[in-house]
């Protein structure tokens, strides 16, 4: 079994993630192969499409947005994605338990004893309006008759679990604020979300992994529950594993992959790239060592902005009055800091309409 380098997978990540060559693709068939974005900052997406994607405009998913073609809902990992209206419906009951069981394990006392499938159908009921409301506004509509849990996990259990939901517009739309309002996904793509099949069998989860492994592998099971956040998948990956090429990297993990799919030579030039807070370049994988190191780690879980050079987290990123502010993490070469310069300007024209190519890097931090 062929053994990969840190540096191989590093390539393939950046590869497979569209930031080692920006891609011509359409806005939505980039929001597909990613598996859909992180997206409880909502304006990161933005950034993070114009780093993968050539001549990226915002209008182009904020039309998505509102043309109902692209959703915002709560999927894997519990966290808020940016997905396409096609995947939420084909994902969304594979991952019923699993939001269920994390927000029980988040407000479990608060949570005792209730019947969760007669909360259900009164949050069903309650929203069969269509009317979008607040998370809180829900749960104080159901606050009476369900006075014990509070407001907070009694919001929380209905919206990000019990009832598959979306946030609407002008939530996520570029450069615009707006509250987390939420419509029952049925209600705004016109049909529920695909059933679970009957016979025990598990085609998403079978897809999920395929999916997974064209925007993330080479990459170990564990990377692929780290995503999602799903149990149930050694048996998805038992089934299709003969579709599957196997390597291994330095720790000796195994790692699967698609045949066919790209692994560049690890000394192919990578490019300075900046990725917004939460990216799922960083956050979908176990082993995050491929790209950022293990002293940094928790930037990726503290929503910061990072920048990559040579492929590899080496600084973070803010904007301060139309100004990219950077702040390596180590002392940067005089080329490097000039190619992290150069990308920033043009992230600053990006994220200011083209008023500002305000830039400025800073010393190390430390």
């Amino acid at each position: 079994m062929a053994v990969l380098s840190a540096r191989a997978l590093n390539r393939a990540t950046l590869a497979r993630q569209l930031l080692l060559d920006r891609a011509d693709v359409p806005v939505l068939d980039a929001v597909a192969h990613l598996g859909g974005l992180q997206a409880q900052e909502p304006q990161e997406p933005y950034p993070g499409l114009w780093s993968r994607l050539r001549a990226f405009e915002p209008a182009l998913l904020a039309d998505l947005l509102t043309g109902r073609s692209v959703v915002r809902t709560h999927l894997m990992r519990r966290t808020v994605h940016l997905v396409t209206a096609e995947d939420a419906l084909a994902w969304r009951s594979r991952h019923d338990a699993m939001l269920r069981q994390r927000v029980i394990a988040v407000y479990r006392s608060e949570l005792d004893g209730l019947d969760l499938g007669e909360l259900a159908a009164a949050g069903r009921a309650l929203m069969a309006d269509g009317e979008p409301r607040t998370m809180p506004d829900v749960a104080r509509a159901l606050a009476g008759r369900w006075p014990e849990p509070g407001t907070r996990a009694l919001g929380e259990i209905l919206v990000a679990a019990l009832v598959p939901m979306v946030q609407v517009p002008p939530r996520g739309l570029w450069r615009t604020k707006g509250g987390a309002r939420n419509v029952p996904l049925a209600h705004w793509l016109g049909r529920e979300a695909d059933p679970l099949p009957s016979d025990g069998s598990d085609p998403v989860g079978q897809a999920l992994l395929r999916r997974y492994l064209a925007a993330y592998g080479p990459a170990a099971s564990a990377d692929l529950r780290a995503w999602c956040g799903l149990a149930g998948l050694p048996a998805a990956v038992s089934a299709i594993r003969e579709e599957l090429v196997s390597f291994r990297d330095e720790r000796g993990r195994e790692l699967l992959d698609l045949p066919d799919a790209p692994r560049p030579d690890p000394d192919t030039p990578a490019p300075v790239r900046f990725l917004p807070a939460f990216d799922n370049a960083i956050l979908g994988y176990h082993d995050r060592g491929r790209i950022i190191d293990d002293q940094h780690r928790g930037l990726s879980v503290a929503g910061e902005r990072v920048v990559l050079v040579n492929g590899r987290v080496a600084a973070t990123w803010r904007t301060e009055s139309s100004t990219v502010t950077i702040t390596p993490l180590t002392r940067l070469s005089a080329s490097d800091r000039t190619a992290v310069a150069e990308e920033g300007r043009q992230m600053a024209l990006f994220l200011s309409d083209k008023e500002s190519d305000g830039v400025r890097v800073g010393a190390p931090a430390g």
